[in-house]
């Protein structure tokens, strides 16, 4: 069974400009690094703006302290400035499309569904941009 989503939750994965990771590797961060069972987004854009699926959409992901069970987290390859450290919106042109057009999508598949970015949950810089610029 299909869980009710209400929100759609972009994040980035802050790591360094121009520095691609793929799946695997964040898969095992969380699984490794956090104990957590799977990676936690369910999306994930690349540098190409290649999109690679995560955690399945069925499953509550672990993303977003309090909002996982009704929502989508999708996460964008970067957010942070060369050192690692320093927020920034690292998006790339390819990167800014393939999310337009996966919330696009997730809408559609969701309707009524809500977009957020994690830093209206949380005390974070995560995405490294504000919801009025996606």
């Amino acid at each position: 069974m299909m869980r009710n989503i209400d929100k759609i939750i972009i994040h980035c994965t802050a790591t360094p400009e121009g520095k691609d990771y793929t799946v695997d590797e964040i898969r095992g961060w969380h699984v490794s690094g956090n104990g957590w069972k799977d990676i936690g987004y369910h999306f994930v854009v690349h540098l190409d703006g290649e999109v690679s699926l995560g955690r399945p959409v069925d499953q509550i992901g672990a993303h977003c302290k309090g909002q996982n069970a009704n929502s989508i987290g999708v996460a964008y390859v970067g957010g942070c400035t060369a050192d690692g450290k320093t927020p920034k919106d690292t998006r790339t042109a390819a990167q800014k499309k393939a999310l337009r057009n996966l919330v696009a999508i997730l809408e559609h598949s969701f309707p009524g569904a809500t977009l957020h970015c994690h830093n209206e949950f949380a005390n974070k810089a995560c995405p490294s941009f504000k919801i009025q610029d996606f």
